[in-house]
């Protein structure tokens, strides 16, 4: 293998692993949610091309409208986020101060959107992996709170060596 496509593979590789975390997880939630007993939805071949067709499509619209129209278009001197959202949206009203209050307000709105998500996201997405255990059998049910936990901290611990360690961690495990 050439180096340029080794580093092509890794890179993807990489990718994989830190994406995954953000966006894979959610259908992992989604697709056991599906068939909660609760809901009354029967546990059949057509049901479960349906529920994967349905989240599939949720993720494709997410990613198409989300990031690609609108995240990576907020370009500002190359910051990216809410804030630099809200800086441009604030060079482009002028000097109107009841639009620019407006802008405030939803640019802390914003801001706490995300610190709540960064806070949520990571203890759902394992907690709801882990739980995944309890389907092949129920002897892991006590073991799940405990083993996640273990995770949590696992993944915060190594989170400041950077994204790129993240990756390497993951990616082989979410090829798998």
């Amino acid at each position: 293998m050439a180096p340029a496509q080794r580093s092509i593979g890794g890179s993807a590789l990489l990718a994989l692993g830190v994406v995954y975390g953000d966006i894979g997880t959610s259908p992992l939630y989604a697709a056991k949610e599906t068939f909660n007993p609760d809901y009354g939805i029967p546990f059949s071949p057509e049901n479960i091309l349906g529920g994967i067709s349905a989240i599939f499509w949720v993720l494709v619209i997410v990613v198409s409208l989300k990031y690609v129209l609108l995240v990576l278009r907020a370009d500002n001197r190359g910051e990216g986020g809410i804030m630099a959202l809200l800086a441009l949206a604030k060079a482009s009203i002028g000097e109107r101060p009841v639009l620019r209050s407006v802008l405030l307000a939803l640019g802390v709105f914003g801001a706490a959107l995300f610190y709540g998500d960064a806070v949520l996201t990571p203890a759902i997405s394992v907690l709801s992996a882990v739980e995944g255990l309890e389907i092949g059998t129920t002897a892991f049910k006590p073991f799940v709170v405990p083993i996640s936990a273990g995770i949590l901290i696992a993944l915060f611990l190594i989170e400041k060596y950077g994204t790129s360690v993240v990756g390497l961690l993951f990616g082989p495990v979410c090829v798998a």
